[in-house]
């Protein structure tokens, strides 16, 4: 009798293990799972001749740096850098505005 009882004492503690190695299995793929999406696309720098997408949801165009403001793009609407001075980016404004003006540089995907 004494030795059924330590068998069925061993046999849900083999349970329990099991049970809370898959529940820990589980959280374990959980969380590599949320780390395998796709995440969102992170700003870049502009390039100097290169056509860029502004991946912000305003980005200020400005007559100079921290100029006059000309008006605003968002994404997708797109920016052709011509050259880079510092923080700002001059080159031209496609989309509403259409005319050459500065940018805060770190706001294309």
């Amino acid at each position: 009798m004494v030795s059924l009882r330590r068998d069925a004492k061993a046999s849900r503690r083999s349970v329990r293990s099991r049970v809370g190695s898959g529940a820990l299995t589980l959280i374990c793929l959980t969380t590599l799972g949320v780390g395998l999406t796709a995440a969102p696309a992170q700003a870049a720098n502009g390039i100097p001749g290169v056509r860029m997408t502004v991946c912000a949801d305003s980005l200020y165009v400005r007559t100079e740096p921290l100029g006059a403001w000309m008006g605003t793009l968002s994404y997708p609407q797109t920016f052709d850098v011509k050259s880079v001075s510092g923080d700002w980016v001059y080159g031209f404004a496609y989309g509403n505005i259409n005319r050459n003006g500065w940018v805060q540089n770190g706001w294309f995907c």
